[in-house]
């Protein structure tokens, strides 16, 4: 099956708003050594953004350096227009939001205690993901892998953010659970205008659901493109770096 004839189309793209991220000239890396080089990107209000790449092509240090955990080694990262500088809490009182490969639950609490961390309260969660409201009860350590991502997710989603940063939502879930993520993503971006930069090693399920993507080979961006015109350039171009990536 070719890769454009399993994603299917979706609603159109809010792609002539300002960006609400923008990359420009982005160089980031560890111990003054960049990893990635020179990344031009944007996202867009409403908008899912997808970068793509074999492991070790620099996804992750991009997105820290997005969220404030790494500083730029050179260029910078803009917020609605101007330059953003400092660590991720004064990120997130802007508007953004991070959730991060680890599940960042506090096992310990209860799933209520756990979303009462959030500025958006009970009630958004639960209409996002109603399974939860059965376990709000329950200690977020004893759920499954599946509960507890839905729970960093709504929590972030509830918080009405501007822009969502994620890296890897999908890993070692079933495929039931990563289809429930990535529709609650979608339904964020429609009606709620967030704009989405997502790091996903499934790269056939993302694409379902974005609507441009970025393909990172060994720190710089080979291509870009949209979702549902120009998967035929990355298909040739993934296929060539990674031959089993499109298919997870």
């Amino acid at each position: 099956m070719s890769l454009d004839a399993a994603i299917p189309a979706h609603g159109a793209t809010s792609v002539l708003a300002e960006p609400v991220l923008e990359l420009r000239s982005l160089s980031a890396g560890y111990g003054g050594r960049a990893v990635v080089h020179d990344l031009e990107l944007t996202v867009s209000p409403g908008e899912i953004v997808a970068l793509l790449g074999a492991n070790g092509a620099g996804k992750s240090t991009t997105l820290l350096t997005v969220a404030g955990e790494l500083p730029p080694l050179s260029g910078e990262v803009r917020w609605l227009g101007s330059p953003i500088v400092g660590a991720l809490h004064k990120r997130a009182r802007a508007g953004m939001a991070f959730v991060p490969e680890e599940r960042s639950v506090l096992k310990s609490l209860s799933v209520k205690d756990n979303l009462l961390l959030g500025s958006g309260g009970i009630e958004p969660v639960i209409e996002l993901f109603p399974e939860l409201g059965a376990l709000l009860h329950r200690s977020a350590g004893l759920l499954s892998g599946g509960e507890q991502q839905m729970l960093t997710l709504a929590r972030a989603l509830a918080g009405k953010p501007k822009a969502l940063v994620l890296d890897e939502i999908s890993l070692g879930l079933a495929p039931a659970i990563v289809e429930r993520l990535f529709t609650a993503l979608r339904r964020s971006a429609d009606e709620d205008g967030v704009a989405i930069l997502l790091v996903e090693q499934q790269a056939r399920r993302a694409l379902r659901f974005a609507d441009r993507w970025y393909l990172l080979r060994r720190g710089v961006i080979a291509a870009t493109g949209d979702s549902h015109t120009d998967l035929p350039s990355l298909t040739d171009l993934y296929f060539g770096d990674a031959p089993t990536a499109l298919e997870n």
